[in-house]
């Protein structure tokens, strides 16, 4: 064998050498003591960056080459975060790489693991009967002795649901809400509770939710009253927006209560008692605890990257990382009450008169802070996450603060993130107000051409619904391109902050390619992109924003959009985005927007090449949207009634309105004093306001509740006529509310226990059926083809088909004719007005 020269390899020694200079390793059976070599590796990932800030220190040699810090595959229980200071700083030749070794699962963790579980066997009467002998316990791990309680539970990489009522994902609503005494008035649950200690309340108000801590609850017959801690039940009751909801038409605000261990009663729910050191589990069907992995979160933080204004840090690059189990203390401490993406209150009210020097309508004064993130970032340039997983996350995942330039997030995923996914921007510091522009005297706070490309978003905003998919404060050159988000409970991309047409530090910004769809799950006034303020040179392009799903306890129903550009909107770009249909909202804009081919017509390029490129698609295996069970919102007829009085109703002046407002002023019907507008409407609250504003004198009731809906799909062959006339008729379901509830009760089950009505419908050419509710006065729409008549129609609905009749006659014992009509007369006919 031929043998290599001295100088050889003393060449190659050397090469050895400094490649090994440039390297530290992280293994979990490492020891801090040891150089960071592959053989003798450091344990923890804040002894391996003490070792890189020290060569840069001293100068060392292999400072002069990108430094690696190389971890390898292991799960690293974090008792402190991560910190990346100012001394750590990279640079442009010798960046800081923090990454994962080739082909090994990485998993930075700020939980804990909580072990010695066993069958719960003690005769503790304050949980449910019949629940004890399911609940198993274990002891809370003493990491959590003098700190608040954790409020997440992870079993197998699952959240556990925190113990509840009502059941899974369903509400209940308020009866109403006292600003001046600071309480709520609900339905009582359905049995006692001994001790409301740490019970809280989570309610659902428009675009947001607020968490409340009970301090009392007085049970009176059949509801309950509920009194609140300070601060949250100070700035609940007085701020004026979001707000509590209450109303006749669509239903009062939702709402359910938490962490009681009278509420544990299914599998899949937990509750923790501090004052007894334990945890108790009702364990999912194939969940085995004496195996399983339980983790609660012990951190807020995994990773913080933070130099100052003067000192930023600079490259530092996280690759191939995992991020998972941080906590959220916040609601436990102070209560949790957001103004808008998921940014808390620390002070609100209403103001008496309305009207600032800057917004002379402005009745709304409100300070926020910021929610915690796994991975905190401010005052830094150059620095990436790439090809990172953030899961299991209680509040923000990445959170670009202030003063961070020139940065990158590419090709993440983001799943089971409990607030927003991504957040860049001061949003508004703790002593400025909100709806004042934010113009720093020293703009290098401001986040600027920071990069957000490729990454994949889903089960995002799971715990916080008012949070983002991404969201982007006050930033400028700022992109977000080709990202995916599916699966969040609000809005998909938020832009901007302010409320205000007036200069500040935004500007040159793009959304540009990403494929948004599956959002709204819980929160409406919502968008595919959502904009705010005066942002010149700002592009909204190229987008695919479809499949917005229908909230089960949204205030206003049809306030939804793909596109929502809303106050103070100015010098923004709307153009060439493919949405399902041209449902935008335009709400109190500025000068200079351009709106530009936004719409189904767009082309299928745009619609192809939006979201994940080609390389990063690996990522949509985690999708999540198929999982909810939840119907999609298709743009469609809304119905509002107008009652008038002795003065009657300018039907012209109607017809004029109408058109102003790009509805067809064909789409009158009425009865009497009873005028009703069914077409196709941008927003029916909006609406609704401008045509109280118009006609003052009349009444306006919108109909948001359409409870059931017959469509050809059900009929074989599932054929539709292109052009269809309606027929409007109403009645009164009769006054006793639990013949209501039977009503409802059918007609929720009519397809499946009577199939025969949809044959019957189907024979006579019915091309669709829909009832309306607005308290009790019902409104039914039939389509039919055009040309054809009721008359001619609606007899076939019985041919042969005895079940109908029967239908009918036991429907006629809930139904009663509306104010006006004759003895013994139910349902009307309003006729086409101008046909």
């Amino acid at each position: 064998m031929k043998r290599l020269s001295p100088l050889l390899i003393l060449l190659l020694g050397i090469c050895f050498f400094t490649d090994l200079n440039s390297q530290v390793y992280v293994a979990v059976n490492g020891n801090d003591l040891d150089p960071g070599t592959e053989q003798l590796p450091k344990s923890t990932l804040n002894a391996a960056i003490r070792q890189v800030r020290e060569m840069r220190r001293l100068h060392d040699k292999a400072t002069a080459r990108p430094i690696h810090i190389i971890i390898k595959k292991g799960f690293y229980n974090l008792s402190e975060p991560v910190r990346i200071k100012p001394e750590d700083a990279g640079t442009l030749e010798s960046p800081t790489i923090i990454e994962a070794n080739d082909g090994d699962k990485v998993i930075l963790s700020g939980g804990v693991k909580i072990t010695g579980w066993k069958k719960f066997d003690a005769n503790d009467d304050r949980f449910p009967a019949g629940t004890r002998e399911n609940l198993w316990v274990a002891d809370i791990p003493s990491d959590f002795k003098g700190l608040p309680l954790f409020r997440q539970l992870w079993i197998n990489d699952a959240k556990a649901v925190r113990a509840r009522w009502p059941n899974e994902d369903r509400m209940e609503r308020i009866l109403s809400w006292n600003k001046k005494e600071e309480t709520t008035q609900i339905p009582a649950p359905p049995f006692a509770i001994k001790n409301v200690r740490g019970m809280e309340m989570l309610i659902h108000q428009w675009w947001e939710i607020a968490m409340l801590r009970i301090s009392r609850m007085d049970i009176n017959g059949d509801s309950a009253r509920l009194f609140f801690r300070q601060p949250e039940s100070r700035i609940q009751s007085e701020h004026p927006w979001p707000a509590p909801w209450i109303s006749k038409e669509a239903g009062n605000s939702a709402f359910f209560l938490s962490n009681a261990p009278e509420f544990l009663d299914e599998p899949g729910e937990w509750y923790a008692d501090p004052a007894h050191g334990k945890i108790y589990y009702w364990p999912r069907k194939n969940e085995d605890l004496h195996k399983a992995s339980a983790i609660a979160p012990l951190l807020e933080n995994l990773v913080t990257i933070e130099g100052s204004i003067d000192h930023p840090v600079q490259q530092i690059h996280f690759r191939k990382i995992n991020f998972q189990h941080t906590g959220w203390c916040r609601p436990s401490l102070q209560g949790h009450v957001p103004h808008q993406a998921g940014m808390p209150m620390t002070d609100a009210y209403k103001l008496r008169p309305a009207g600032t020097k800057e917004k002379a309508g402005l009745e709304n004064q409100a300070w926020i802070t910021r929610p915690e993130a796994a991975v905190k970032v401010a005052f830094a340039k150059n620095i990436a996450f790439e090809g990172c997983h953030f899961q299991h996350l209680a509040s923000t995942g990445l959170d670009y603060n202030e003063g961070v330039k020139s940065s990158e997030v590419i090709g993440n995923l983001f799943k089971d993130i409990g607030g927003t996914a991504i957040l860049a921007g001061v949003f508004a510091d703790a002593a400025t107000e909100i709806h004042l522009p934010y113009n720093p005297s020293d703009e290098r706070v401001v986040v600027d051409s920071v990069t957000i490309s490729n990454n994949f978003i889903t089960d995002a905003t799971n715990e916080d619904w008012g949070s983002v998919g991404v969201g982007l404060g006050y930033v400028r050159n700022t992109t977000a391109r080709h990202n995916e988000i599916e699966n969040v409970n609000y809005s998909g991309i938020s832009m901007g902050w302010g409320w205000s047409p007036h200069p500040n530090v935004m500007r040159n910004n793009k959304i540009i390619a990403n494929k948004i769809h599956h959002f709204g799950k819980q929160n409406y006034d919502c968008a595919g992109v959502y904009t705010l303020s005066a942002q010149p040179g700002s592009v909204i392009s190229n987008n695919y924003i479809d499949s917005i799903y229908r909230a089960p306890y949204a205030h206003l129903p049809s306030h939804w959009f793909y596109l929502y550009t809303d106050e103070g909107s100015s010098y923004i770009t709307i153009k060439d985005n493919w949405t399902a249909s041209q449902k935008y909202l335009q709400n109190n804009n500025g000068l200079g927007n351009l709106w530009e081919n936004n719409g189904p017509q767009v082309s299928e390029e745009i619609k192809r090449n939006a979201g994940l490129e080609a390389p990063y698609r690996g990522l949509l295996k985690e999708a999540t949207y198929k999982m909810v069970d939840l119907p999609i919102n298709a743009e469609r007829e809304e119905l509002v009634e107008i009652v008038t009085g002795k003065r009657g109703l300018d039907l012209a002046a109607l017809q004029v309105f109408l058109k102003k407002n790009a509805v067809n002023p064909n789409s009158i019907y009425r009865w009497k004093n009873h005028y009703v507008i069914f077409e196709k409407i941008q927003d029916l609250s909006v609406f609704q306001g401008k045509l109280k504003k118009e006609f003052p004198d009349v009444e306006v009731r919108p109909y948001y509740d359409l409870f059931y809906q017959f469509d050809r799909s059900r009929c074989n062959p599932a054929t539709a006529s292109k052009e269809q006339d309606h027929i409007v008729l109403t009645a009164n379901l009769v006054d006793d509310p639990k013949k209501q509830k039977e009503y409802f009760d059918y007609h929720a089950t009519q397809f499946e226990k009577w199939p025969e009505l949809s044959k019957g419908f189907c024979k006579a050419d019915f091309q669709r059926l829909i009832m309306f509710r607005n308290g009790r006065q019902l409104m039914l729409v039939i389509s039919i083809p055009k040309g054809k008549t009721l008359a001619e129609l609606d007899p076939k609905t019985t041919e042969g088909n005895p079940r109908v009749v029967e239908w009918n006659k036991i429907m006629a014992q809930y139904q009663e004719g509306i104010k006006g009509t004759k003895p013994g007369e139910v349902w009307v006919f309003l006729e086409k007005v101008g046909k």
